[in-house]
């Protein structure tokens, strides 16, 4: 809280510095009152995530999402004003070279996000040098790559069960740290690496997705949280509330009322 015991603007520093110092909740946001209740529920962290292609826009995965897709919500999220920090995810084929992933970087911060996120390790490493290089904040994101899964046949697999994937994973985690990354998403990776990489990275905020409880916070897309998504919701999420079925409700009842 500030001196005038409002609540103060979450910076990347300021997200930084909860590095081992409590459980960090993050959450999605793709509109404008989403974003608004979500700030006003205390969340320091919002993503403008291509998760939105599926809760969203409808497609059946993130590789469908465009750069005017994420501009366009990011654009939403960011009229909410919210104290939480800000991102976006730079979408699929949008971060191919450094010169493509810098421009597109720069029209995420354009439109209104305070970091950027990319999927991938050493191999997006000159991509990730570039954007830091020119004062964009970056948020990494390991393990199970939603962007790969159509390249995976399809399937949500865990990630870090043998040695070899152990091995990469830590690996990359080091080097995007190295790179300047503030933090990282690990999504699908098993719970013993995950407490590796949050121990062995002293700067980098690890933020799990279905991954243990071993991070420094958790990310969650907040349709499956609350339940109004509830075609889908993953193995690893108990929803807290189920909005769906309150507004099936909600509908039918006025529409009784109306006879």
């Amino acid at each position: 809280m500030n001196v005038a015991g409002l609540p103060q603007k979450i910076t990347v520093q300021s997200f930084a510095s909860m590095k081992g110092c409590a459980a960090v909740a993050a959450l999605t946001a793709y509109d404008f009152p989403m974003a608004k209740l979500l700030d006003e529920a205390g969340i320091p962290f919002l993503l403008v995530g291509d998760s939105l292609g599926m809760v969203v826009l409808g497609y059946p995965d993130t590789t469908h999402v465009t750069m005017e897709d994420i501009l366009h919500h990011t654009r939403a999220v960011a009229r909410a004003k919210p104290n939480a920090l800000v991102g976006a995810d730079l979408p699929y084929r949008s971060y191919d070279t450094p010169e493509q992933a810098l421009a597109n970087a720069r029209r995420l911060i354009e439109a209104g996000a305070e970091f950027v996120k990319a999927e991938g390790g050493r191999e997006i490493l000159p991509q990730v040098e570039a954007i830091l290089a020119a004062g964009i904040p970056f948020c990494a994101h390991l393990g199970m790559l939603p962007q790969h899964v159509v390249e995976e046949g399809g399937k949500y697999r865990i990630k870090g069960r043998d040695e070899a994937g152990r091995a990469k994973l830590i690996d990359d985690a080091l080097a995007l740290e190295a790179a300047g990354a503030f933090a990282c998403v690990l999504e699908l990776v098993t719970p013993p690496v995950t407490q590796e990489i949050t121990e062995r990275c002293r700067k980098m905020l690890t933020i799990g997705i279905g991954s243990g409880p071993g991070c420094d916070g958790q990310i969650l897309v907040t349709p499956d949280l609350i339940g109004a998504f509830p075609w889908f919701t993953p193995k690893f999420v108990t929803p807290k509330a189920q909005t769906g079925e309150t507004i099936r409700g909600a509908v039918r009842e006025w529409k009784e009322a109306l006879r």
